[in-house]
């Protein structure tokens, strides 16, 4: 709070010293974000552009007309069904059309949208649902069954939307005992009356929280204003062009736009395909989802060719190696497409090679960013680890301070201005990765260390954390190390990222036996899936006489690189490596 106060009193000290005509330029700006709702930025395309396809997925194709009019059905539903504004609302499936509507109707109800990782297991899902407090959930009825099925339903959960994927329905459906009640979905949407008038007026009290794995070990929600996402990330402006001054030029701009057609690839849950996806459809173009349950490269190629998109987002070299494969096997394919899109995690050179083979025209964009900090900046050249960055990004010493260019000192990397408020229910990690500098300048930081160089650049050196960024997938090391070390056949471990040319990182874990034996490396990935999400669970293992620590007894990361690195010779002061290991 005190924070925020002097960060207000700066503000009005500023708009005091530029005069009267800066006061009301800071004043038309401030009116024209406040404006900035998500729900209200869809309704204001969706009346410039009424007719166009603004959704495609699994044979559906949907209008903007009707993906307002789907959404304000569900936002009848859910308050029909005692949705009260500032709710949240989880949503938990693959990518399909509903899964938008789904998300515009709980904004439609005033209510907070809440992404749910599809390929957490039961505990992971419930320690979300526990954290956020989500009050309804929207679901494929196979992934709802997983979580509701036996056992005691999350404290919060009154009612369930359940989407259909084939799965039978369940026992708990009947509304019997404790669970909650339920409605099917299509059932609620043809049911569903005038959407309720909860659309909050002011971006000030419409909260955007995005749940994320990443440097701060289990899920943590990242706490959004709804405009300061948006101009940190969604906004889709031409070259030269000034910023949006309200939802009614976002709109009139996405009338002017030819319609583009991208392919997203990402999954809607995480940051990277849903900003994707939203900065579409604020711009009039036209999202094309996979709905297939996994990711098949050549079903993607036949999906971008049939609908002829223009560009196609993709998770770094897990998605984009195997699409330029198939892509280079018949130059001809794909005619309308000239724009590759990556977050998540960088593309190695290798790849962007692959994609300049095929087309040597086309454009890649690889963004940098994460879901605390937005959109920070963009790769250039062929390198996958140097970016150009915003103005308000910057490379800051110990004392918080920014790094000049070309110093050559490593610092983290960092943004201000447009950020979070921070993480939901957790006031900790918010201090931890939301510091002020002495100036009152408030930042978040990354979890990146890099430097900065003489133009400007900011060249990415790695993870401050122990984070291993898995085919875009973050895993916390720590978390893995818990479950893995909790096996009676396992004395101690360190889990690192190795190298992966279809990954970029794979989990990897350095494991000491206890006396008594340990377990092979087939048997404690079997292990671990029983405790972790199937991407969270080591890969490679690689066996040891004793794990290496540091004097103080912290984990010693760079030894165990150097082990499942597969380093000549055994490990420097530690035990040989034994040959086990595996990749399922």
């Amino acid at each position: 709070m005190e924070t925020a106060e002097r960060t207000e009193r700066t503000v009005r000290a500023r708009r005091a010293a530029a005069g009267p005509s800066g006061r009301a330029r800071a004043d038309a700006r401030r009116d024209g974000d406040r404006r900035l709702t998500l729900a209200g930025l869809l309704h204001a395309v969706s009346g410039a552009v009424p007719e166009r396809t603004a959704l495609v997925a699994g044979g559906r194709r949907t209008t903007y007309a009707e993906l307002g009019a789907r959404a304000d059905r569900l936002a009848a539903h859910l308050a029909a069904r005692g949705t009260a504004p500032g709710d949240r609302v989880a949503v938990l499936s693959r990518n399909r059309v509903e899964w938008l509507e789904a998300f515009f109707g709980v904004l439609r109800a005033g209510a907070v949208p809440v992404n749910l990782n599809q390929r957490y297991i039961r505990a992971e899902l419930e320690q979300v649902l526990d954290d956020s407090g989500c009050t309804a959930l929207i679901a494929e009825r196979s992934h709802a069954a997983r979580l509701l099925d036996g056992g005691p339903r999350p404290p919060h959960l009154r009612h369930a939307v359940l989407l259909d994927d084939g799965a039978p329905p369940a026992a708990w459906e009947s509304g019997s005992g404790a669970a909650p009640s339920s409605a099917d979905y299509t059932r609620a949407l043809a049911a569903g009356g005038p959407a309720p008038d909860h659309t909050p007026d002011s971006a000030d009290d419409a909260p955007y929280l995005l749940y994320t794995g990443g440097t701060t070990g289990q899920p943590k929600g990242v706490l959004w204003r709804q405009a300061d996402l948006f101009r940190a990330a969604l906004e889709w402006r031409g070259r030269g062009h000034p910023r949006a001054s309200g939802p009614e030029e976002v709109a009139q701009r996405a009338r002017d736009r030819s319609a583009r057609r991208l392919l997203v690839l990402g999954p809607l849950m995480h940051a990277a395909g849903q900003w994707n996806a939203l900065s579409v459809l604020f711009s009039g173009g036209t999202v094309v989802l996979s709905a297939d349950a996994a990711f098949d490269a050549e079903r993607a190629v036949e999906l971008a060719e049939a609908e002829r998109v223009h560009a196609v987002q993709v998770v770094g070299d897990t998605m984009a190696r195997p699409l330029a494969e198939r892509l280079s096997r018949r130059p001809g394919r794909c005619p309308d497409l000239t724009t590759l899109t990556s977050g998540g995690t960088p593309l190695t050179p290798a790849v962007r090679r692959m994609w300049r083979d095929w087309r040597s025209d086309v454009v890649i964009k690889d963004s940098y960013g994460g879901s605390e900090t937005g959109v920070c900046g963009a790769a250039g050249g062929t390198g996958a680890t140097r970016f150009a960055m915003g103005a308000s990004v910057a490379v800051l010493d110990e004392d918080l301070r920014p790094l000049p260019p070309g110093s050559g000192r490593v610092g983290r990397i960092a943004r201000t201005g447009r950020i979070p408020l921070g993480y939901y229910n957790d006031p900790e990690a918010t201090a931890r990765v939301f510091p002020v500098d002495p100036d009152g300048r408030r930042w978040v930081l990354s979890g990146d260390y890099g430097t900065v160089d003489e133009d400007g650049a900011v060249t990415l050196l790695g993870r401050g954390s122990a984070v291993v960024n898995t085919g875009g997938e973050k895993v916390f090391a720590e978390e893995v190390e818990s479950v893995v070390k909790s096996h009676p056949g396992v004395a101690d471990a360190v889990v690192v990222g190795a190298p992966d040319t279809v990954l970029g990182r794979r989990v990897a874990a350095v494991v000491g036996p206890a006396e008594e034996g340990a377990p092979d490396a087939a048997q404690l990935q079997a292990y671990c899936r029983e405790h972790l999400a199937g991407f969270k669970v080591p890969r490679t293992v690689r066996f040891v006489d004793r794990v290496q620590r540091t004097a103080v007894g912290k984990q010693d990361y760079r030894w165990a690189a150097d082990v499942v690195g597969g380093a000549a010779g055994p490990p420097r002061d530690g035990g040989a490596a034994g040959a086990a290991e595996t990749r399922p």
